[in-house]
C-alpha cells in the first residue's frame, strides 16, 4: 500500500501558478541538470502540447530553465531565471513542438555541453508537481524519482552487463525494472536500471571501472525531494 505524504494532498512547496506548468516543469529541469553531469552550454526546450499552449502564462518557460540552473521551485530566484542564465553565458531557446503520442506536458530538452557533447532527454510533468522522465539519448526509460536509477553506456560486447548486475548482486541490490538498447551499427548499448536502493560511491566507482563502460551516471531519488533545496541540504549525487 502506498504512502502518502503531505505534498501528495496540498502538493508542493512552489513558486507559483502551477504545480503542473510550474513546479513540476523546474523539477524536470533539475533532473535533467543532473543527468548531464556536465557543464550545459547551450539548451533548446521542445515543447509539446499544453506546454506549447501555455508556457508563457504559466512561467513554465522560466521554471525549466530554473531547474537546469539547480533553482528549486520554491526560490524566488525561479522568476528571474531568463536572466540568471544570459548572467552565466547560458544560451537558450524555446520551440514548439509536436512530439507524438505523449503527456500533454511533455518537453524534450536539446542539451550541448561546454565539452561538446551533446545529449536529448524527454520528460514529462504529470500533475501535483509529479514528473517522470521517459528518454534519454533515444534509451526509453521511466524515471519518477522515487527509486535510484543508474544509466550506463557500454560497448556491446558479450559480459559487460553481467559483470554490472553481479556486482549489484554482491552489494544485495534488487533491479526493480530495467532495460537495454542496443545499436548494431555504433556498436554501443545503452543501459537504464531502477534500483532498489541507493548504491555508494565504491560501487559506482567499480561499476565505471568494468571494461567496456564509456559512461555510468547515478540520479539518486533524494536529490530532489520537495524543500531540499530550500533547506539547503547537499542531497546531489551523480
Amino acid at each position: 500500500m502506498k504512502r502518502y505524504g503531505v505534498f501528495d494532498i496540498v502538493g508542493p512547496v512552489m513558486v507559483g501558478p502551477s504545480s503542473s506548468h510550474t513546479a513540476g516543469a523546474a523539477r524536470l529541469g533539475r533532473m535533467v541538470r543532473y543527468l548531464c553531469n556536465d557543464e550545459i552550454a547551450q539548451v533548446t526546450f521542445q515543447l509539446h502540447g499544453s506546454f506549447a499552449q501555455t508556457y508563457k502564462g504559466h512561467g513554465t518557460d522560466k521554471a525549466l530553465l530554473a531547474g537546469i540552473l539547480d533553482i528549486d521551485s520554491a526560490d524566488y530566484r525561479l522568476r528571474d531565471s531568463l536572466d540568471i542564465a544570459r548572467e552565466k553565458g547560458l544560451r537558450f531557446q524555446f520551440l514548439t513542438a509536436d512530439l507524438g503520442d505523449v503527456h500533454p506536458n511533455t518537453v524534450r530538452f536539446l542539451l550541448t555541453m561546454k565539452s561538446g557533447r551533446n545529449m536529448s532527454v524527454t520528460g514529462s510533468s504529470i500533475g501535483g508537481g509529479s514528473v517522470v522522465i521517459t528518454d534519454i539519448d533515444g534509451v526509453e526509460v521511466y524515471f519518477s524519482g522515487e527509486k535510484p536509477i543508474l544509466v550506463t553506456k557500454h560497448t556491446d560486447t558479450p559480459g559487460v552487463i553481467s559483470h554490472i548486475t553481479a556486482l549489484l548482486y554482491q552489494s544485495r541490490l534488487n533491479i526493480g525494472n530495467m532495460r537495454v538498447n542496443r545499436d548494431e551499427e555504433s556498436g554501443e548499448a545503452s543501459m537504464y536500471l531502477e534500483l532498489d536502493g541507493p548504491v555508494d560511491d565504491g560501487l559506482l566507482g567499480q561499476i565505471r571501472a568494468i571494461p567496456g563502460i564509456t559512461r555510468a551516471l547515478l540520479l539518486d531519488n533524494r536529490l530532489l525531494d520537495p524543500g531540499e533545496a530550500a533547506l539547503g541540504r547537499e542531497v546531489a549525487h551523480v
